[in-house]
């Protein structure tokens, strides 16, 4: 249980520590270069967003063998978002990475996540601060909202150049009659990405009843 819990918050400091240089670079780019450095976003730090996000494939396997306790299909169903947006959507067609949607979605992203595994590391020492306890269980109920806006809005851009380019679309020769279209794959994705939403904001809420009730913010303070 100790060595677990060990490499838990070793691997909370490790996306902490992406997290945050992500976020410190995006702030800093802004305050100095201004709406210029908007556009250049994913190539500045697309590379350590795309390595935090392969590495948070990692906790579905912490939650299938047991040492997070988390839900396992919300939290499935948000790293998946998130890698079919940023690998399968932005990181293929070059024409999208440099839309102002590609800043705010990883503005979003990283807004969240430093609050989550700041909150995680001091879980796993047994550490509650009442005030970071409630912004990480508060403000991903209005964001994550906003992310999924952002998601589909990088999407609906990406699918002219989806339709210009062919990426991904395939047709497969004779004597075979199936195609496959990926512009129409990307639009019931759509209609997947906002019906999962609904079940995920259900399930924040769920998290933060159970976290802040009366009871927990007690036992929590003793």
């Amino acid at each position: 249980s100790f060595t677990m819990n060990m490499y838990l918050f070793v691997y909370d400091l490790m996306q902490f520590c992406g997290h945050s240089w992500i976020f410190t670079n995006m702030i800093i780019r802004f305050m100095t270069f201004g709406k210029d450095s908007l556009a250049d976003t994913f190539y500045s730090i697309g590379l350590v967003m795309r390595l935090c996000q392969l590495f948070s494939v990692l906790e579905i396997l912490h939650i299938l063998i047991g040492i997070d306790k988390s839900r396992l299909l919300p939290r499935f169903l948000q790293i998946m978002e998130r890698i079919i947006v940023l690998f399968v959507v932005i990181n293929s067609q070059e024409e999208v990475q440099g839309k102002y949607v590609v800043c705010v979605l990883f503005f979003l992203w990283n807004l969240l996540d430093v609050v989550r595994y700041t909150y995680n590391m001091l879980a796993r020492m047994g550490i509650y601060y009442l005030p970071l306890t409630w912004l990480n269980f508060s403000l991903c109920i209005p964001l994550y909202p906003l992310s999924v806006l952002a998601k589909g809005f990088a999407i609906c851009v990406s699918l002219p150049y989806f339709e210009s380019f062919g990426t991904y679309s395939i047709k497969l020769p004779f004597p075979f009659t199936f195609s496959i279209y990926f512009p129409y794959v990307l639009k019931m994705y759509l209609l997947v990405l906002f019906t999962g939403m609904c079940f995920i904001i259900q399930n924040l809420f769920y998290e933060r009843t159970a976290h802040l009730g009366t009871g927990n913010i007690k036992n929590k303070r003793s």
